[in-house]
């Protein structure tokens, strides 16, 4: 993934975890996904969305349930074509299944069957549908000419001609990658984003209740790379330039190693997931869990 793909990436990504985690926006998204429904309230949905990601690295854009526990519904967004998603796809189902076993105290070793939600998994894919199938298939994909003992099936969802929340959404992800080819991760980009957004009524009330603190996010995942370089370079310069010693050196990369801490916290507060966050500090996932750990954030 190049740089440009892996910012841009995060930026929507953030947008979607934050948005959908208010009762507000979700329940336009579950009315786009059933428009049948006209007796729905916001206190008829829960969000189930996994966050143990420090536990098991087991994390997903979006799940909630929908009366009680009638339906389970998971939701992905996906800028990228991959077969793959349907795999995910599975695990998060089975993960959000073992979470909602266990808060219920559901006996699954017992002879009494369970009752359990429906599930429901969706994929929205943000780019061009192309010859891409409508629903995916695990046993259809990975499994065609075999007798196969499971299948999950994946609807996705493509731009369409409508004002849902969901084509605002894809709408919105397409505006960052046109401002960020133009403009490249800078503040102009993040200002444009929001400016079109808002005039083309794209999330135009989650942006303007929002503003400040979308542009600090995207200003956040933008420019921390840039500024972590040109730290990393006058270190440099100046070592060779005055014949720091080492410990000197080191000393100063311990401070932007702090910086670097500090930002880490910050966007994993934002929701980021631990993978997108090491893909932008240039650290590795282990090293973001053990500042995490060492911070003791709670999430």
């Amino acid at each position: 993934m190049t740089d440009g793909k892996r910012m841009k990436y995060s930026v929507k990504d953030t947008v979607f975890r934050d948005m959908f985690s208010k009762k507000k926006y979700l329940i336009q998204l579950y009315n786009a996904l059933h428009p049948e429904d006209k007796t729905i309230t916001q206190a008829d949905l829960e969000i189930v969305t996994l966050q143990s990601i420090l536990l098991n690295g087991i994390y997903n854009d979006l799940g909630f349930m929908v009366r009680g526990k009638q339906l389970m519904i998971l939701v992905e967004a996906q800028s990228t074509w991959s077969a793959n998603i349907v795999i995910r796809a599975l695990i998060y189902l089975m993960s959000t299944y073992q979470d909602y076993f266990n808060a219920n105290q559901i006996q699954l070793y017992g002879s009494h069957k369970v009752k359990m939600p429906k599930p429901e998994l969706y994929v929205i894919y943000t780019d061009d549908k192309g010859n891409h199938p409508d629903v995916l298939s695990l046993k259809d994909e990975f499994f065609p000419d075999m007798d196969c003992c499971i299948d999950a099936k994946v609807k996705m969802i493509y731009l369409q001609d409508s004002d849902d929340i969901i084509d605002q959404y894809i709408g919105f992800c397409r505006v960052c990658n046109e401002q960020v080819a133009l403009h490249g991760r800078t503040l102009k980009a993040a200002k444009e984003i929001i400016r079109i957004c808002r005039n083309r009524n794209l999330l135009k009330e989650y942006l303007s209740e929002r503003e400040t603190e979308v542009e600090e996010i995207m200003l956040t995942l933008f420019d921390q790379e840039h500024i972590w370089n040109i730290e990393r370079n006058n270190i440099r310069a100046a070592a060779l330039a005055e014949g720091w010693d080492k410990g000197k050196v080191e000393g100063i990369e311990l401070g932007v190693m702090q910086n670097k801490t500090q930002t880490v916290l910050k966007m994993f507060r934002r929701n980021m997931p631990v993978e997108d966050i090491a893909d932008i500090s240039e650290l590795s996932v282990e090293e973001v869990k053990d500042i995490l750990k060492n911070a003791s954030v709670q999430h």
